[in-house]
């Protein structure tokens, strides 16, 4: 089932931040853009490359109003241990979410019910907290942080310019289109 044009859930969940633990709910999620990226555990092998990729683009994210969240199956006692001990994580500003509980990675569907893992799922959020994209990898493939930021400028674009759409490989300042009758069968 997809999430697309939902509402994030109800949630209250520990997290660790720049060298403190600290509680994120659903609420943190409204009056700004988010990106919440699960992936399934921490001192893995695709995961710290992942993490540390989205880091790189952090502070481009920031310049566009956007938060970030990483989430993960594992505890934030976990997540700080982690940030302690790899220098890729060590790097990370962001919030790490710890869900033990799989309530948030059941709220976006992305958790196997098998292994107890949460898999590769991002969900970019609007500040009605209503997903607005999204993509789920299997495990074995890592995501390209870099890729987040076209689609969060198209997202932020088409919230902002009702009645436009953009089109396939679509960049800031890119020409849109208006959907109309009479464009039906001439692109």
């Amino acid at each position: 089932m997809s999430m697309i044009g939902k509402k994030v859930g109800e949630f209250t969940a520990q997290a660790y931040h720049n060298g403190a633990f600290i509680e994120v709910t659903d609420k943190d999620f409204y009056g700004k853009w988010n990106v919440i990226c699960f992936y399934p555990a921490d001192f893995t092998f695709v995961c710290p490359t992942e993490l540390e990729d989205l880091q790189e683009q952090y502070q481009v994210l920031k310049s566009l109003g956007v938060e970030v969240y990483s989430c993960s199956t594992d505890t934030h006692f976990t997540h700080k241990a982690w940030h302690d001990t790899s220098e890729a994580i060590g790097k990370i500003d962001y919030t790490m979410i710890g869900d033990p509980s799989h309530h948030l990675a059941r709220l976006f569907e992305v958790l196997n019910e098998e292994s107890g893992f949460a898999q590769r799922g991002t969900f970019i959020i609007d500040p009605d907290g209503i997903v607005q994209a999204m993509e789920i990898n299997a495990d074995g493939i890592g995501r390209d942080a870099s890729a987040l930021i076209d689609k969060i400028r198209a997202a932020q674009y088409v919230r902002n310019h009702p009645g436009e759409v953009c089109p396939a490989k679509w960049r800031e300042s890119g020409e849109t289109l208006k959907p109309s009758f009479d464009l039906v069968g001439k692109i």
